[in-house]
């Protein structure tokens, strides 16, 4: 079982990376707070890694901390959440977000993460609350990313949580004005905060 992974960095999208560790690539997915923690290319890295075995099929999700790990792993024991949602709940809010989010059962907010409907935001706030007294809550890492197309690649995060493409961009041209655009991890969760608030607009495709 893979638990480690150490090696250059050799693709880099939103959603997963390429690690290439002595010639090998593995193909790891990533949540978008990961990806804006990453260097550039061709830097090496070292991701934590959680392996999801089926029959089919052998998964890598890959995570700079093990605080996230931790919690990735604590929404994959709650019914009804695999390790892709699991990962678009990480990608939507970071854990300084959902740990109040469920323990104040804030099903409202829950709820505006692409992916998560009410009854899995139920079933996440009652076998999750009592076990969230265990994650520390730590100060974001600084981000790593480089000014250029640093818009883009956040309209683009947006677009693979299954935000609606006109939506991701209004929201991240109100963000930007707040935010800036030098670093990807600030203008990513402004406009995640703009999309996810409790007073916000719906912002899901087809809405």
């Amino acid at each position: 079982m893979i638990g480690q992974l150490r090696g250059r960095l050799a693709e880099k999208r939103p959603n997963q990376v390429l690690v290439d560790v002595g010639g090998v690539g593995y193909l790891v997915q990533v949540p978008l707070s990961t990806y804006a923690a990453l260097g550039e290319l061709h830097t090496e890295v070292t991701l934590l890694i959680h392996t999801h075995v089926r029959e089919d099929a052998l998964a890598l999700y890959g995570f700079v901390s093990a605080r996230e790990k931790h919690f990735f792993e604590m929404l994959l024991s709650a019914s009804g959440v695999g390790p892709t949602l699991a990962l678009k709940i990480l990608s939507g809010m970071s854990v300084e977000e959902l740990v109040p989010a469920i323990r104040g059962s804030d099903l409202v907010r829950l709820t505006k993460i692409p992916g998560v409907g009410r009854k899995t935001a139920e079933r996440m706030v009652v076998e999750l609350k009592d076990r969230l007294e265990v994650v520390a809550i730590e100060a974001e890492r600084p981000a790593a990313a480089s000014p250029a197309g640093i818009e883009a690649d956040v309209i683009s995060a947006l677009v693979n949580l299954g935000y609606d493409v006109r939506a991701a961009e209004d929201t991240v041209g109100e963000a930007k004005r707040t935010a800036g655009t030098a670093n990807f991890e600030k203008l990513l969760r402004a406009a995640l905060q703009s999309l996810t608030a409790p007073k916000g607009r719906s912002a899901r495709s087809g809405s």
